[in-house]
C-alpha cells in the first residue's frame, strides 16, 4: 500500500514533468531555438556550437 508521501511525492513530480513540457511547448511555439540559451535567442549559429562575438558581447 502507498503512504501519504509517496502520493503527494508522485504528484508533485508528475506536476513538475507537466510544467516543464508545457514550458517547452510554448516557447518553441513562439519560435524559440534554443530555450535557455544564454545569448537570449540572438545567437544566429547552429546548435552546439559557438559564435565568437557573442562570446566577446557577454564579456
Amino acid at each position: 500500500m502507498l503512504n501519504a508521501a509517496t502520493i503527494i511525492s508522485t504528484i508533485l513530480i508528475v506536476a513538475a514533468v507537466l510544467l516543464a513540457t508545457r514550458y517547452i511547448y510554448k516557447e518553441k511555439k513562439k519560435g524559440t531555438k534554443c530555450i535557455g540559451c544564454p545569448c537570449a535567442g540572438e545567437c544566429h549559429t547552429m546548435h552546439g556550437s559557438s559564435d565568437i562575438k557573442m562570446r566577446e558581447k557577454s564579456f
